[in-house]
């Protein structure tokens, strides 16, 4: 069965020649030209990626994403922008975006971030379990409970959660982290970290035995104890 990608771009050209792209790649596309037909589009029916522009009419892409997170932690949102400011990338992650590409780009490139996204979800190690401390991480799930909370992670969140745990005993440069996830060290990616960080932390609050301890210009290391 193909998987399903939400699309939403309101330039009519660019919007056809990614879905046509898309199309011939496998994938079954349904394009939406303004926020509030993609919002009807998502809650009526279910995708495996989303791909949205964040300037659109009637609903931008950042309500977009925060909205479809109500519904579904664990979608993968892509951000298609023009905008190449670091304020605007920010924005995308804190409203539960998982990357994002700027205009323009090659088909090559977006097929590349859409395969990667797919090809993790559902994978036999992205749903391996661990506990920490009074926590518990499901990765088939992809939650991360606590008597007093249970969270949903993004796949980033996610990600980011089980590189740390893993590798608990060390400190984790800040490069490994972005290779790893992100694929790119670059200063961009390396601001976009810090937000997951501070969402991490967050989720991590009701136990104070858990910490990621940012090591100032080196990394982050997991210290449970």
């Amino acid at each position: 069965m193909s998987p399903k990608i939400l699309l939403v771009e309101d330039d009519p050209g660019l919007g056809f020649v990614i879905k046509d792209n898309l199309t011939h790649k496998q994938y079954d596309v349904t394009l939406c030209t303004d926020g509030e037909e993609a919002h009807q589009q998502f809650f009526n029916q279910s995708f495996d990626l989303c791909i949205l522009d964040v300037m659109l009419p009637k609903k931008d892409g950042f309500s977009l994403a925060q909205s479809f997170r109500s519904k579904n932690q664990n979608i993968p949102i892509l951000f298609v922008t023009a905008k190449g400011l670091i304020d605007d990338k920010i924005a995308g992650f804190k409203s539960g975006g998982d990357d994002y590409i700027v205009k323009p780009f090659s088909m090559e490139e977006l097929f590349c971030r859409i395969e990667v996204f797919l090809r993790r979800t559902g994978t036999q190690e992205d749903q391996l379990s661990f506990s920490m401390g009074s926590y518990q991480f499901d990765g088939k799930s992809v939650t991360l409970s606590h008597h007093k909370e249970l969270k949903i992670l993004t796949q980033k969140e996610a990600g980011i959660l089980k590189l740390l745990y893993n590798n608990k005993d060390r400190i984790l440069k800040r490069e490994e982290i972005l290779q790893s996830i992100w694929g790119d060290d670059d200063y961009f990616m390396g601001r976009s970290l810090d937000v997951f960080i501070s969402k991490l932390r967050k989720y991590l609050k009701h136990d104070p035995s858990i910490q990621i301890v940012n090591y100032h210009g080196v990394g982050f290391r997991l210290e449970i104890g």
